[in-house]
């Protein structure tokens, strides 16, 4: 469940319309129907009868906040955002504004709750959050569908802000037919008497725009009308309805919004209809088009930019190279998350990265331009006036950035750049499948991208004109190791934790270091087809001789910002897997893992994501993928197992 939730009475609270029939039989299913492995494609477009898990509706009653404001809360599943009105000005704000949303069994189960403040002083500001597995909720045997949630503060896990109640639970999709068969129904019911006149029925059905359905509008009403007396009351046609929808359907276009239906199946076109139908006629529902919960706290102004088709929100490559922001998908709730960057940053970097008038800046002098900015901000975050822009930064990500995590609090840094290398706590960042040295970890938090070979990172991300494996590697290591192996890139951003780890076990063969430039390793760059940052930037090459994988080279690439990187094991070191491997300095960052051909099956999740040219937020020591040459056969992981298989000791230190 999320964060802090305990069950609460629900007296003074009708919800006996909000409860379905044969909730035993369906909290059972999503018992036996937890995740278990693959990706969820972008939206809900076709779920097999297998995988439909059922429909979820969440209702966001009200919030007992700490000081008085006006208040807005966005729900968040999976690449979907939706948001309620804005409450008066007070602190216990209600909205009572809710959402249905189908549930896959594989698809995202995670859901996060946000409350922003809005106000003229305080516009759209993240108060709180909570997340709740909602496979969790669904399941609990208890007729009280109330859940009441600590919200958190976004830059303390520690600290309750607030709290919100919410309902949920999940319908039965028989329930679910008949429900929005009455509500359709109902539309034709022109005297409200609960009963419909032949007339009246042969409006609906011609409405339907079924010109098969329409020829047998007599019979179909005979068969409803079970006792003759010419009229037909509400669920006798509900019931007609919906049988007739899964054997001969009845409706061809959608009655709200008039898409065609038939395009997958029955079931799917009734998810299509009962969802469209809430979002178009119903009260109280919460607004949706949103992608992340901070687009959404600034609803009108993003509705406005996707009808003029200039929306800077984007999934994938082009939210990196030619959008205001970056979004990535978050491989612990599948849900996208907005990195932060200063929007003058995004301006400067598209104007040298991405224009050939800054190609010409480059071969102008940019690039001894950025090694000079790189020197400088690094004495300047090595003083010690820089530990007062420690709070700065923490503030500016808020959100991003869990101090709780550190293994040592704010004053005991006496510069920026100790806390920017800041430990992590033992155990912060559990290792998957301790004692399998067949199933390689991620080597950083990070945003990842994930290729079986160099053509395929070419052809999805990296748009440089003359990246090559032996370009990347340098002169000193042999390439021919690792042509057409699997390519994986850690993009470590500031707010990150900047120390990186290893992902396999094995002794340390060599270090090369390797001088070049420091351009950006943001996407804007790394998209660019002016420069080729991996290749010309520089970077120290190790190489980390296997039982399991072979070779795995590991390359640590500094960027702009960035001028020193520092290993901590030395040739000859064995290690293993999650033990630190070194650091960067004050700056974003990359590491590129590269395995030989044929020895590392990457986890589908992280390679489906990478097709879409979107980058997955991964942490030190989730599961990477396993040998292919271990023999070993098994069920690919769940997200749980990806995290925390087997781990009872924590990282390393």
């Amino acid at each position: 469940m999320g964060h802090g939730s305990s069950r609460v009475v629900t007296s003074g609270y009708d919800d006996a319309h909000h409860r379905p029939s044969r909730l035993s039989r369906f909290r059972r299913r999503f018992r036996s129907d937890r995740p278990s492995h693959g990706s969820d494609p972008p939206f809900l477009k076709n779920i097999s009868a297998n995988d439909f898990a059922g429909i979820a509706r969440i209702e966001i009653i009200c919030a007992e906040m700490q000081f008085k404001d006006r208040w807005m809360a966005c729900f968040s599943l999976g690449e979907r955002t939706y948001r309620t009105e804005i409450s008066d000005h007070t602190e216990k704000p209600i909205w009572k504004s809710e959402k249905k949303v189908p549930l896959e069994r594989d698809g995202p189960h995670v859901a996060r709750i946000s409350v922003f403040e809005t106000n003229r002083l305080s516009r759209n500001n993240l108060v709180g959050y909570c997340e709740i597995d909602l496979f969790e909720v669904l399941s609990l045997e208890s007729e009280d569908n109330m859940e009441v949630l600590n919200l958190l503060d976004p830059s303390s896990a520690n600290m309750i802000v607030g709290t919100i109640s919410i309902l949920c639970y999940v319908e039965d999709p028989i329930e679910t037919e008949k429900s929005f068969a009455h509500r359709i129904l109902s539309i034709v019911d022109l005297n409200s008497d609960g009963q419909l006149s032949y007339s009246e029925f042969a409006e609906l059905i011609n409405a339907f725009g079924n010109q098969t359905a329409a020829s047998k509008t007599k019979d179909l009403f005979e068969q409803a009308d079970k006792n003759g007396d010419g009229v037909v009351d509400l669920d006798e046609l509900s019931t007609l309805l919906a049988v007739h929808q899964e054997s001969e359907p009845l409706i061809g276009n959608c009655p709200v919004c008039g898409e065609d239906l038939g395009k997958f199946d029955n079931l799917n076109d009734m998810i299509h209809m009962s969802l469209c139908f809430d979002e178009g006629t119903g009260n109280h529902i919460m607004t949706g088009g949103f992608l992340t919960d901070k687009q959404a706290s600034y609803g009108w102004l993003f509705k406005i930019s996707e009808w003029a088709h200039v929306s800077s929100y984007d999934i994938g490559l082009r939210s990196g190279s030619s959008a205001s922001h970056i979004l990535v998908i978050d491989r612990r709730t599948k849900g996208l998350v907005e990195e932060i960057i200063d929007g003058k940053i995004v301006l400067s970097m598209r104007a040298i990265y991405q224009s050939k008038v800054g190609l010409t800046l480059i071969n102008a002098g940019v690039k001894e331009l950025l090694q000079s900015i790189s020197d400088k901000q690094g004495k300047k975050m090595n003083s010690i006036e820089s530990a007062e822009d420690i709070p700065k930064f923490i503030e500016f990500f808020s959100g991003q950035l869990n101090m709780d995590e550190a293994k040592y609090p704010i004053e005991h840094f006496k510069t920026f750049n100790e806390f920017f290398i800041r430990e992590l706590k033992p155990g912060a960042r559990p290792i998957a499948s301790v004692g399998r040295d067949d199933i390689a970890i991620c080597a950083a938090d990070s945003r990842l991208m994930a290729f079986n070979s160099a053509k395929e990172s070419l052809r999805f991300w990296i748009k440089g004109r003359k990246f090559s494996i032996q370009g990347l590697l340098g002169k000193d290591v042999n390439y021919n190791e690792f042509v057409d192996g699997s390519l994986v890139i850690f993009r470590l951003a500031p707010q990150d934790y900047h120390r990186f780890h290893v992902p396999v076990s094995g002794t340390i063969e060599s270090f090369h270091e390797i001088p070049g430039y420091l351009y950006t390793v943001n996407p804007i760059a790394v998209n660019s087809k002016y420069c080729n940052v991996f290749t010309e930037n520089k970077r120290v090459v190790s190489v980390i001789s296997t039982s399991e994988f072979g070779k795995v080279a590991f390359i640590a690439i500094g960027a702009t910002m960035v001028g020193s990187i520092t290993f901590t094991k030395e040739k000859g070191d064995y290690v293993h897997k999650g033990d630190e491997f070194g650091y960067f300095s004050f700056g974003g960052s990359t590491v590129i893992c590269i395995f030989e051909k044929h020895s590392i099956e990457i986890d589908e999740d992280l390679l489906s994501n990478s097709e879409r040219s979107l980058e997955t937020l991964v942490a030190v020591g989730m599961r990477l993928g396993i040998s292919k040459r271990s023999g070993r056969i098994e069920e690919p992981p769940t997200m749980e197992t990806s995290k925390l298989e087997d781990d009872e000791s924590g990282m390393e230190k």
